[in-house]
């Protein structure tokens, strides 16, 4: 710690507070309401300018909400956000998940809000509670803060804003970069199918293939190793492809029925949606005598004398004309379903020779290495930038800026 530098309790030197909830049975508290009441995910704007909640004054007075003021410091404590830090621009009140650090003449806000964000992993690391992170106000006041000289404190703060204003921009910059990648796959993939040339056909797919559900596998037999995986939606990516869900894969202990194990280049299609963009993702199975075949997926298989490659089909279950008839096909309200009947009314097209379709493929797998690999790289860029922050943070907080 750098000479004349104190180490205090939170707690000796800021006034703290948390918030509170209202009643949500009585709607006098709210309707109306012209009070700003933050939530605990509103917290992880960094500056706090606004809400989209809002109680009333009764709601106030009748709750243990609180109006904190401006160029209080808030932390998130429970759940996704835990530990997640902003400065307050304007008066409001939350809700019992955050806590509030007042301002006080000893600390800048700028200064006790970086020194926050420096702690968020220990304080996560810290937190009670199994499904979710629970950050006590208790543990807030107790934590150690520096107290240099409001002049340091002044300096330390003028270089973080330098330093991570510079950051930012390069994080978008290659955030950009990552994303112009992965669009430039999708733009060729697609150009493909919409500017065909000769000897392209037309069907639909229930005249060029079959499609066939899979076996609903007893949850009581999940365990978490084994020989067999199941195949969930979950393991497909939503531009296509396998996705390997390390300690969430769901491996299986039962009775298999045959027909269910798949082989390795076997094609298959997502027919529930259970996360967004995800129906009518496709993969190629990557290994053989290890992966089931689940209800919620539909098995390709082509049907005879149609000029077929398993790799070819793959990319056009991925374009965006088929993913799009192949969702306009579900229905339900919060989860999205089709089935292999309705699928097999899409209209595909296809080159009528193998060669030709084993040609494009070729070319689209070249070209989606490439950008695997650039995606690759910029990924790595804006996960250096993050360890930069953290890095820039430990050194103010210790002195060593």
């Amino acid at each position: 710690m750098k000479h004349g530098w104190e180490i205090k309790k939170l707690g000796e030197m800021c006034q703290t507070g948390a918030g509170g909830t209202p009643l949500k049975s009585k709607k006098e508290y709210y309707e109306g309401g012209t009070i700003p009441w933050l939530l605990s995910g509103e917290v992880s704007q960094g500056e706090i300018s606004s809400t989209t909640h809002f109680i009333s004054k009764k709601g106030l007075d009748n709750s243990s909400a609180k109006i904190f003021p401006v160029n209080t410091v808030l932390v998130a404590m429970y759940g996704a956000t835990a530990g997640q830090v902003g400065i307050l621009r304007f008066e409001a009140a939350t809700n019992q998940a955050v806590c509030g650090i007042l301002p006080n003449q000893r600390f800048l806000p700028k200064f006790i809000f970086y020194y926050f964000l420096s702690k968020k992993d220990d304080l996560v690391s810290q937190a009670a509670g199994n499904a979710q992170p629970n950050i006590s106000q208790l543990k807030i006041k107790n934590t150690d803060v520096p107290v240099p000289p409001l002049p340091e404190q002044k300096r330390i703060v003028a270089i973080l804003e330098e330093a991570f204003e510079g950051i930012a921009k390069a994080k978008a910059n290659a955030e950009k970069n990552l994303k112009n990648a992965h669009q430039l796959f999708e733009s060729h993939l697609n150009s493909v199918f919409s500017q065909r040339g000769d000897g392209w056909v037309e069907k639909r797919l229930d005249e060029v293939c079959d499609i066939k559900h899979g076996f609903p596998f007893k949850s009581e037999f999940f365990v978490t190793e084994g020989k067999y995986v199941v195949l969930t939606p979950g393991n497909f990516y939503e531009s296509g492809g396998y996705r390997d869900r390390f300690e969430k894969q769901k491996f299986y202990s039962g009775a298999i029925p045959s027909g269910y194990i798949l082989d390795k280049g076997e094609l298959l299609v997502v027919m529930t949606e259970q996360a967004a963009g995800l129906l009518g993702s496709s993969i190629s199975v990557p290994e053989s005598d290890k992966f089931l075949h689940n209800q919620r997926l539909g098995l390709i298989t082509k049907k005879p004398e149609i000029p077929w490659c398993n790799d070819f089909f793959y990319h056009v279950f991925n374009t965006k004309y088929v993913r799009k008839e192949i969702h306009a096909s579900a229905s339900g309200v919060k989860v999205r379903h089709t089935s292999p009947t309705k699928i097999g009314y899409v209209v595909v097209s296809f080159p009528s020779s193998v060669a030709e379709q084993q040609r494009i493929v070729t070319t689209l797998d070249a070209l989606r290495k490439e950008t695997q690999r650039l995606e690759s790289i910029y990924q790595k860029k804006i996960e250096a930038f993050d360890a930069l922050k953290k890095s820039i943070l430990q050194k103010a907080f210790s002195g060593k800026l």
